[in-house]
């Protein structure tokens, strides 16, 4: 992680406002000449840059704790007047999508080796004063929503000073590519009308904000755009048409589908009779009714505009957002729909050169929603979902990383990822010798997940055997002991590890009710890690532990037949062996090798032909909970892929996975299109679909 420099530029902001919640500047400058030139630039916590008026990249990547990495893009084809406009929201709000830092930008254009412009120097500035400041969060996981008022424009320039200095450091990561989208049907259009009893929003992202989840105190608000969009009662008709231009009276609105789950920003362009409001509301499933829901999985899912007067209008948001669906409410006055689309921001497809075509159309369709699910969960980091979190969370990240090496040769985004782990001298709130279970974020909750720092080390492995990259392993050597030690302490008399701290997660089904006090899934993936840190820094004796550790959950948890799940302990503290047993289980024991098909062929027999997708709970084993995408039916796959059961495998992928390409053309969070669906880890299909089809 060498250190970088700019040339010229200094990190600034307005003056006195570096810690201001949600507080948004537009920075400019002004350079001549149709010579290539070069922008440099680095800020906290997001910019999108305007070269001559038009959109041209978002940013930044993200990086740890105190480190902040510096993008370059080349400003081809320039005009004879040229000016770049860039738009930085300071938000010093914690998320598990960024950082809680002080807000800046540092930035300079550079033309053959000399400096044109740059931040401290040249560059001015004004508050960008349109968009609303005292607003809610977007979502429990993501800063704040985007509601604008126009009437409140301002183009004073603003007093800037320079910042602290930062450590600036490169990114690996491809830049992300901007394409558009356009809607491609008019599902249905009419009007609203005021609702009678309208539903509410109370999520705890807008009601329970306070110095663990900072946002603005619910009375502050200018506005609470989500329930705003409640009070409104929709009266349909299906249309069902190719969209083109459609006008719509003063209170109209029409829904419009984008003909799979996309990621970027959304852009719409209208004319307006006189001035009014538009909200745009997103999904990326429709409830029953057909009608987009503002507060789908816990998220304020909608943007704001205020316009202050007709004529022609072209918005775009700041923000990233997943959708399939979007329904355009007008209040206040006539419009006519001119362009409803959106500026996709994902992996570069250039660099997906070892993409294959599938055998069959089911296939294909299921490769094409992974490949889909990893470009808009892979721009900078790892993320779980691009929606409601764009965090990056570790054990989806193990996955994902394999898909990145698989679809493109090289593991570029995965080394950013890792080292964001490694930078920080420590982390706020959580224990010494843990690490974040998502990152680069700020949880003041004091949340980790034990089991998730255990992934951290079994990809570590990987991404060596992938990329022989020491460095990163080197560097990561003492923070990974230290996890070493602080897990050790929960260790009992039999090596187990018992009594563990925060959240443990198994995966998303009742396999999860079974954690306490001694669960056996994560004494399994601890035996795991045990083995990898005596490979990856040449101790024998924790390999010889991970064995005993092994021997000793054979003898405790098997029953016989199967795994249990976990023991609990009675009164005198003696660990009792519960009832409780999970298909997950079964699955956790032989990907860790705790069991194999040598040891124990019945179980694995019985794991094979009785449990899967097309089990009915009711009548096979109906004691013995389903596993969920995450990450139960992963690991039964990655099992029979081990074992060269590809047949069995396509048809079980061909069951798990073609109903969500069909539906959304990506892959999800769980087997049922709730939570997420757009899902990074899920796009792990590609992983083993490229290995079969070589």
């Amino acid at each position: 992680m060498k250190k970088l420099e700019f040339l010229c530029a200094k990190p600034v902001w307005e003056k006195s406002m570096q810690t201001e919640m949600n507080h948004s500047l537009v920075f400019s400058a002004e350079f001549d000449g149709t010579e290539e030139a070069v922008l440099c630039i680095a800020a906290q916590a997001r910019y999108q840059i305007f070269l001559n008026g038009n959109f041209f990249a978002a940013g930044p990547a993200r990086a740890g704790h105190g480190f902040f990495r510096i993008d370059r893009y080349e400003l081809k084809n320039p005009s004879e007047k040229n000016i770049v406009e860039i738009i930085v929201a300071g938000y010093n709000s914690n998320s598990f999508w960024l950082t809680d830092q002080p807000s800046f930008l540092c930035a300079e254009i550079i033309r053959s080796g000399t400096v044109i412009a740059a931040t401290g120097k040249n560059f001015t500035a004004k508050r960008f004063s349109e968009r609303l400041k005292k607003v809610q969060r977007y979502s429990f996981q993501r800063p704040f929503v985007e509601v604008y008022d126009y009437s409140k424009r301002n183009n004073k320039t603003v007093e800037l000073e320079e910042c602290e200095a930062k450590a600036f450091i490169d990114r690996n990561a491809p830049y992300c590519e901007y394409g558009k989208i356009f809607a491609k049907t008019v599902l249905s259009q009419g009007t609203v009308s005021k609702e009678l009893m309208p539903k509410t929003f109370n999520d705890r992202s807008l009601m329970k904000t306070d110095e663990k989840l900072k946002g603005f105190d619910f009375k502050e608000l200018e506005c609470c755009s989500v329930n705003e969009a409640y009070k409104f009662r929709s009266k349909l008709k299906s249309r069902n048409i190719p969209f083109e231009e459609i006008s719509v009276p003063d209170k109209g609105t029409v829904v419009f589908d984008m003909g799979i789950i996309t990621t970027g920003y959304a852009e719409i362009l209208f004319e307006s009779e006189n001035a009014g409001t538009l909200y745009a509301v997103i999904n990326e499933m429709l409830p029953e009714n057909n009608i987009p829901d503002p507060g789908r999985d816990s998220c304020s899912n909608v943007i704001k505009w205020t316009f202050d007067k007709g004529g022609k209008h072209h918005f775009i948001t700041f923000e990233p957002y997943d959708y399939k669906y979007i329904q355009l409410i007008f209040t206040g006055t006539g419009a006519k729909i001119t362009g409803v689309s959106q500026i996709r921001e994902v992996y570069p497809e250039s660099k997906l050169v070892k993409s294959r075509k599938m055998p069959d159309e089911a296939l294909q369709k299921i490769y094409d929603a992974a490949k889909e699910s990893f470009v808009q969960n892979a721009t900078d980091i790892f993320t779980d979902c691009p929606g409601r979190e764009r965090a990056g969370w570790l054990c989806d990240s193990f996955f994902t990383a394999r898909v990145e090496n698989s679809l493109t040769g090289k593991s570029l985004v995965e080394k950013d990822f890792l080292e964001n782990f490694i930078m920080p001298e420590s982390f706020k709130v959580i224990p010494e010798g843990m690490i974040p279970c998502c990152y680069p974020a700020d949880h003041y909750d004091g949340l980790f997940i034990h089991n998730w720092a255990m992934w951290y080390v079994l990809q570590l492995r990987e991404y060596l055997a992938r990329t022989g990259d020491r460095e990163v392993i080197d560097n990561a050597k003492e923070r990974m002991l230290s996890l070493l030690r602080f897990t050790e302490k929960y260790e009992n008399e039999n090596g187990l590890l018992q009594d563990l701290d925060s959240w443990i997660f198994v995966e998303w089904s009742e396999a999860n009710d079974y954690v306490l006090d001694i669960n056996y899934p994560t004494n399994m993936l601890y035996s795991m890690m045990l083995d990898a840190l005596a490979e990856l820094y040449g101790m024998p004796e924790l390999s010889a532990k991970a064995d005993k550790l092994r021997k000793t959950i054979i003898e405790i948890a098997f029953d016989g037949k199967f795994f249990r799940d976990n023991s609990v302990l009675d009164k005198n503290g003696k660990a009792i062996l519960t009832e409780n047993c999970s298909e997950t289980c079964q699955y956790y024991a032989f990907f860790s090798g705790t069991a194999t098909k040598e040891t124990f062929p019945e179980l694995y027999e019985t794991m094979m032909a009785e449990f899967g997708p097309n089990r009915d709970t009711k009548k096979t084993y109906p004691k013995i909970p389903k596993s969920n995408a995450f990450i139960g039916n992963y690991l039964r796959l990655e099992l029979m892929f081990r074992d060269g059961m590809y047949d069995k495998m396509l048809s079980e992928i061909k069951a798990f996975f073609l109903p969500m390409a069909e539906t959304t053309g990506t892959l999800w969070e769980n087997m049922y299109p709730n939570c997420s669906c757009n899902h990074g880890f899920a796009s792990h299909v590609i992983y083993w679909l490229n290995s079969i089809f070589k």
